[in-house]
């Protein structure tokens, strides 16, 4: 099985190419670095439930769209 964090950051990709914004804009909408949302999406980073939020409003989805994988 996949890890949760893999699979969570495999799931802000898809949300954000749907969404047709770059990793640079999504970083200032949640105001974090471009880098970490680059480690999010390879899943390489375990986030805080703060950073779950951040992503949900940045993307403009509720916080269980971002766990429907």
């Amino acid at each position: 099985m996949t890890p949760i964090e893999k699979r969570f950051g495999m799931r802000v990709r898809e949300i954000r190419h749907l969404e047709q914004i770059s990793q640079e804009e999504l970083a200032f909408r949640c105001n974090l670095s471009k880098n970490y949302v680059s480690d999010v999406e390879r899943g390489t980073r375990n986030i805080s439930l703060k950073v779950i939020e951040k992503f949900a409003k940045g993307l403009n989805v509720s916080l269980s769209e971002l766990f429907r994988f």
